[in-house]
């Protein structure tokens, strides 16, 4: 037997078909994929060589440590979003810019992994003839995060390659893009969102469903 999906891939909260159990999913979805994104990027920083004893903004797995206001904003207006922003330091790193991009872009691999890993369990459910609704939601949220990840601006993973592929840009430049990024990308997320005119969706949707489709079997 296989579930169909219980909702939309990818998932975006819409004040005229909210349900209760579909905004708690999804809420939960959304913790769950803050906190390994963010968690991913800190062990793989202090595995790397950024190590801090008794940091506070890392590998604590508390979700809510982990929420920023503009990503969380992001994840109720398109569905995508990011972990508030901690620092590292690159001057720790043997490679620095190697191991910025590695570190940067473990958050949307282990996301990409719990997808899988959870998909599995959605075929478990299935095979038992029990709904699986909420996993299906933890799949979505996590492959939603994980393929807008690709939008080659900071605070996502992308963003972060492309700057490390440019070390001629200035410093002012640079620490610039990593302030305003946030901003561009929530503001792109909402114009998509009020004006209905397809930014990002075109080039990532297809891919998050083909992902899902894959992993969920449905």
């Amino acid at each position: 037997m296989v579930t169909e999906s219980a909702w939309p891939v990818p998932f975006i909260l819409d004040p005229s078909s909210l349900t209760i159990d579909s905004t708690v999913a999804f809420c939960v979805s959304v913790l769950v994929t803050i906190t390994l994104n963010a968690e991913a990027q800190a062990f793989m920083s202090n595995f790397l060589g950024d190590s801090r004893p008794g940091a506070k903004d890392r590998l604590h797995f508390n979700a809510f440590l982990h929420l920023g206001v503009l990503g969380s904003i992001c994840y109720l207006i398109g569905g995508f979003g990011w972990p508030r922003i901690f620092d590292i330091d690159r001057s720790k790193f043997e490679h620095p810019r190697l191991y910025m991009v590695l570190s940067r872009m473990a958050g949307p691999l282990a996301n990409l992994l719990m997808a899988s890993i959870v998909g599995s369990i959605v075929m478990i459910f299935n095979a038992f003839e029990y709904n699986p609704r909420v996993f299906m939601m933890v799949v979505g949220v996590n492959l939603t995060t994980a393929v807008y990840n690709l939008i080659p601006v900071p605070p996502m993973a992308m963003g972060y390659l492309v700057l490390e592929l440019m070390p001629q840009m200035e410093e002012r430049t640079r620490t610039l893009l990593f302030l305003i990024g946030p901003y561009v990308v929530l503001a792109l997320a909402l114009a998509e969102r009020l004006s209905h005119q397809a930014i990002f969706s075109p080039y990532f949707d297809p891919i998050i469903r083909a992902i899902y489709t894959y992993i969920v079997g449905s």
